[in-house]
């Protein structure tokens, strides 16, 4: 079966790619303008290059037609954190997918505790053990209802307790599988010479 993505509807082709395209990544992301620190996740996220150090993320409309505040923060700062998701986590982070005002910081209204890691950038979610500290790139006009923001990893958090001298950090992290979110229960050894 070949199926022309042409004549498909929005929803239709997101269903088809979000169910294909699997695992993928959380960003959650954590931005900051006048005092309010707003914190969503997304699932339309990926690295792109180590050099220079880069990820991709997709980033969407309101209802209204409006850019998310996501968007319209790292617009204006230039700047986010992205933090990842344990499996602890994940309730926590579903629950500020929730389409809140502006003047609303999911911090404060889900009890998220965060704090300030570096002064120049959004403070991380404290729970999460890594995130990135990153700088608006390139901003790429597709001319649909999503926008898609590269990125650029300036900084990177890694809490003590995942810290190798050897940078060889292993993580446990919530990702997008189609609806559901999961987590990789074997570690495929990338040693092998046998795959």
């Amino acid at each position: 079966m070949i199926i022309d993505f042409a004549p498909l509807e929005l929803k239709d082709r997101y269903k088809i790619m979000s169910r294909t395209i699997i695992p993928r990544p959380i960003a959650w992301i954590v931005t900051e303008e006048k005092g309010i620190v707003n914190i969503a996740p997304f699932s339309y996220f990926m690295a792109l290059s180590s050099n220079p150090p880069t990820v991709i993320v997709s980033i969407g409309h309101k209802k209204d037609g409006s850019p998310k505040d996501t968007l319209k923060h790292i617009r204006n700062t230039k700047k986010c954190t992205i933090c990842f998701v344990t499996p602890q986590m994940a309730q926590l982070m579903d629950a500020t997918s929730e389409s809140l005002p502006e003047e609303i910081s999911e911090a404060e209204k889900f009890g998220i505790e965060t704090k300030r890691a570096l002064q120049d950038f959004p403070p991380i979610i404290q729970a999460s053990p890594a995130a990135f500290f990153c700088t608006l790139h390139q901003e790429i006009e597709l001319g649909g209802k999503t926008v898609p923001l590269i990125l650029k990893i300036e900084h990177y958090f890694v809490d003590d307790e995942h810290y190798r001298e050897d940078l060889a950090f292993e993580f446990a992290f919530v990702a997008r599988a189609g609806k559901e979110y999961r987590l990789c229960e074997k570690k495929i050894d990338l040693d092998r010479k046998d795959h």
